[in-house]
């Protein structure tokens, strides 16, 4: 049931439990238990609106920064890691594979902004060796959802 719960929710956050106890052909009171399990063993770790902020009209920069990092004696990446995610501009970190060791995204009201945490706030902490900075330009598809409007056939029609 775990996984039939997880699948549904990921795509439909905001589901009734009745709903969702109905579409799954579960009890309501176990599909409640079975979900409030999962947040106690932080296995759904949150539940987040996606907003298409370019639709909004609200002006939004993301720079996805690649940083290549020491590792702390002991603790791996994890006590990096932790120094990085808990600054409130950062909203994702990832541990890479590549050239890099993180992939770290970072919202902003301005590329400025964004640049400036990176160059004053994350360059300088002691285990990072160097950062390379990318910008989103434009988001087409995020976490399995279409952003942009569906594009036009413009091909003719034509009868045989």
């Amino acid at each position: 049931m775990r996984e039939k719960i997880l699948h549904y929710i990921e795509k439909n956050a905001r589901i009734d439990l009745k709903d969702l106890a109905t579409v799954l052909g579960e009890d309501e009171a176990a599909v409640m238990n079975e979900l409030e399990a999962m947040e106690a063993e932080n296995i759904i770790a949150g539940y987040h609106t996606m907003i298409n902020w370019d639709k909004a009209g609200v002006e939004k920069v993301t720079g996805m920064i690649e940083v290549r990092v020491t590792p702390q004696r002991g603790m791996g990446f994890d006590k990096v890691a932790s120094h990085i995610y808990n600054y409130p501009e950062v909203s994702s970190v990832y541990l890479i594979s590549g050239g890099f060791d993180f992939m770290v995204i970072i919202e902003g009201k301005t590329l400025r902004e964004v640049a400036e945490f990176v160059s004053n706030k994350l360059a300088p902490l002691e285990s990072v060796l160097s950062t390379k900075s990318n910008f989103i330009l434009k988001k087409y598809k995020e976490a399995g959802t279409v952003l942009t409007d569906a594009p036009h056939d413009e091909r003719m029609k034509m009868s045989l």
